[in-house]
């Protein structure tokens, strides 16, 4: 088995230098590296999240039509490797890893045109809202409950604490949505 870069990959492994050497800045690489976090806060990742957004490459992982790079396995090896190497900040993982590909699959079609744009562009942060009292983060032990009320849901419950609340927008939460049976199987986020 060959795992060496082909050219294509070490032209783009150039290309994603480039672009790293000319869009981030000192301040980023020095926040990152004093970060008492493995999630940086926003003035560290802001205007890096502004470069990747303007290039399109913010979220590398979503489809092309959805607004994502549409690189190969490979690529994404090699734009997280240069990345890391150049100690760049970590992106808030919840938009854009965690929330924007639940409503590429699952989103109604408002929801998508809505929501995607302003992940990609950094106008809106989410953060994870899991924790209750007496439950930690304990998703079985959740006391949280979202009620079907027509086409909504009316979310009742309480959490405790929110990983990066502070430059969010939007929340992800997980909770029940039936009465009955596995309390893990009918968590919904």
């Amino acid at each position: 088995m060959d795992l060496s870069f082909s050219s294509e990959e070490l032209a783009f492994r150039d290309e994603v230098r480039d672009f790293i050497a000319k869009n981030l800045s000192e301040d980023a690489r020095r926040g990152t590296r004093l970060s008492p976090s493995a999630i940086p806060e926003k003035p560290v990742f802001g205007s890096w999240y502004a470069a990747l957004s303007k290039r399109g490459w913010v979220a590398p992982y979503w489809p092309v039509e959805h607004g994502g790079a549409g690189w190969s396995p490979a690529q994404r090896y090699i734009f997280e490797s240069e990345c890391s190497r150049a100690g760049a900040p970590r992106l808030l993982p919840f938009g854009i890893h965690m929330v924007g590909p639940v409503i590429i699959k699952f989103g109604s079609q408002q929801q998508k045109d809505f929501y995607l744009p302003r992940i990609l562009s950094g106008e809106d942060y989410w953060c994870q809202g899991y924790s209750e009292p007496g439950s930690g983060s304990d998703l079985a032990s959740l006391k949280t409950r979202a009620v079907r009320d027509g086409a909504h849901y009316v979310v009742n419950g309480t959490k405790i604490w929110t990983t990066r609340t502070m430059p969010t927008a939007c929340s992800r939460w997980c909770a029940p949505t039936r009465p009955s049976g596995s309390r893990t199987a009918s968590a919904s986020s």
